[in-house]
């Protein structure tokens, strides 16, 4: 398979190819972590923020947001990127296993298909505040949250590029 088939490949159409995935990682023993967001500017913090997601397990799954999604939450002038552009960026990260679309506000319904081990969210959240909490805890996995790298945002380098 040629790199650019295999990032494509991370990227789920469709729940019953995930159903497919989640099978065999769950043959397998794996243990999945989820994690979602906009994801619209890759930066440093991001890939701090996913690289330790990473880390508590051994599947990552990435839910992102849909650019309805997106601007519905962030407004008109969001997502600065596409879904398959933001889609395919996300991919190409060595550590991340699958990429979903989301349309709703939260992934809430997608947490409850994929019924992950440890779900993952910034530390700006109480973990019983985080959607899907409930999901993952009557499961007995477990919520992590992740101290966000100071001074990187998506919103300051949109800031930063508007100013110049």
């Amino acid at each position: 398979m040629k790199k650019l088939e295999f990032i494509e490949s991370k990227i789920v159409k469709n729940k019953e190819d995930l159903k497919y995935q989640l099978g065999y990682w769950r043959f397998k023993s794996e243990k999945i972590v989820f994690t979602n967001g906009c994801f619209d500017i890759l930066h440093r913090g991001h890939i701090d923020y996913l690289a330790k997601a990473a880390d508590e397990g051994n599947v990552l799954i990435i839910g992102l947001n849909t650019d309805n999604s997106v601007s519905r939450i962030k407004g008109n002038s969001r997502p600065i990127q596409d879904e398959t552009s933001r889609a395919m960026i996300l991919a190409a990260l060595s550590f991340v296993n699958a990429v979903v679309f989301f349309d709703e506000d939260t992934p809430y319904e997608l947490i409850k298909f994929v019924q992950p081990d440890v779900l993952v969210k910034g530390s700006d959240y109480k973990a019983e505040d985080i959607v899907g909490y409930d999901v993952v805890m009557a499961k007995g996995g477990y919520v992590k949250t992740i101290d966000f790298l100071d001074g990187f945002s998506t919103s300051r380098i949109i800031e930063k590029i508007s100013k110049t």
